[in-house]
């Protein structure tokens, strides 16, 4: 069993809230932390028929047949169950009496916020980490390798060939989610949508231009869109709003959540496909996006990530705000050698917001770590056991 970073805020707040929430995408390892945390509740599978007749059949004793709680796998799927769940927690008063696992953020969130608000707490789990494997049997060597592979524990855990396991993720997905989210009856467009995304990965988001490439109108787009995010397939990354008195870009880019998934759409399976594929450098800006994002979530931090790109096209990969006063600069390279051009943006952006160096980092696929004057030069490694580095 990997320890998995978020652990100890599930069991911090199951101490204090009577109702936990666990989201995240399929196959993020939500049933096996939730039944390795609470071993001793009661485990039911709302997606098992037997077990969501009885939910919807009788509510009450459903939610009132174990005296040390339950833990409810993909609870989204009952809604009805809710406004019962709010009763009986208040009526028991234990804290972490119910835990609630779902696939699906949305239904979920809406689900909470109409019955739960005040009585739970929420927590989104992604796949692993880079920092939670490493030092770990399942811990992976070459940047490929963790690019190509991903994340997902299954994938890790039972030695299962990526390009078959994400095609069979991609094709699970479409016929248990998105059928019973949106109802999409052309599952073949959709699956085209997915591809197209992939191809715009690193990207500022144009949705008109996505609608057409995929022959569908804006509005469909955008709320497929809106699925791909609420099923964390995809993840938008919102641009900085502090202008510095410059115009400054609107639009989200598209990151997903899973490199490993990215790469089996865009068809780069080995590493020679990855070193000469034209979207190296955002598969790998990718990459690492996702694993600040996992920092992010699996820590239960504060702290919001944005990127930076003025009207003239000078960008800055990812700023990550710890509070109202502190940003933290972070420009993304995928190259193996160092260039005085990489530190253009990054110089840039601390001249127009008065940020110290100390506090900029490069972080490239090289090997070296070094101190400058202008940032701090990281190895793609750092995002693993030593991330925590970025943001001291």
């Amino acid at each position: 069993m990997i320890q998995r970073a978020i652990s100890s805020s599930v069991l911090t707040d199951a101490g204090k809230y009577p109702v936990i929430s666990l989201v995240g995408c399929r196959q993020s390892g939500k049933t096996t932390l939730a039944k390795m945390l609470f071993s001793e509740k009661r485990y039911t599978n709302l997606e098992n028929p037997e077990d969501r007749e009885y939910a919807l059949s009788d509510p009450k004793s459903f939610l009132t047949q174990s005296s040390t709680g339950m833990i409810i796998d993909e609870a989204q799927t009952v809604p009805e169950l809710f406004s019962y769940i709010q009763v009986i927690s208040d009526e028991i008063n234990k804290p972490g009496y119910y835990i609630l696992t779902g696939s699906n953020n949305f239904s979920l969130m809406e689900s909470i916020s109409q019955s739960l608000a005040g009585r739970i707490s929420n927590f989104t789990l992604l796949p692993f980490s880079k920092a939670e494997i490493d030092n770990t049997p399942l811990q992976m060597h070459s940047l490929p390798e963790h690019i190509i592979k991903g994340f997902f524990p299954r994938l890790h855990q039972e030695h299962i060939e990526p390009n078959g396991f994400y095609l069979n993720y991609v094709q699970t997905y479409l016929e248990r989610d998105v059928r019973k989210i949106k109802n999409i009856t052309n599952l073949s467009t959709f699956q085209r949508f997915i591809t197209l995304c992939a191809g715009r990965v690193g990207q500022l988001l144009n949705i008109s231009s996505l609608a057409d490439d995929c022959d569908i109108s804006f509005h469909t787009a955008a709320s497929w869109l809106s699925l791909l995010e609420t099923s964390y397939i995809i993840y938008l990354l919102k641009p900085y709003h502090k202008s510095f008195n410059k115009r400054l870009t609107k639009m989200p880019k598209l990151y997903f959540y899973d490199t490993g998934l990215l790469c089996t759409l865009l068809k780069v399976h080995n590493e020679d496909t990855l070193n000469t594929h034209p979207f190296k450098g955002n598969i790998f800006e990718n990459f690492i996006i996702s694993e600040l994002t996992k920092w992010k979530y699996h820590g239960s931090r504060i702290y919001d990530l944005y990127f930076w790109r003025d009207n003239h096209g000078l960008e800055v990969d990812c700023i990550l705000e710890i509070d109202h006063s502190r940003q933290i600069p972070i420009e993304i390279k995928s190259s193996s050698t160092i260039k005085s051009e990489h530190f253009k943006s990054i110089e840039k952006y601390n001249i127009l917001s008065s940020q110290s160096p100390v506090h900029s980092h490069l972080i490239y696929g090289g090997e070296a770590n070094q101190t400058r004057s202008i940032c701090n030069v990281n190895s793609w490694r750092v995002v693993g056991t030593n991330i925590k580095t970025l943001f001291e």
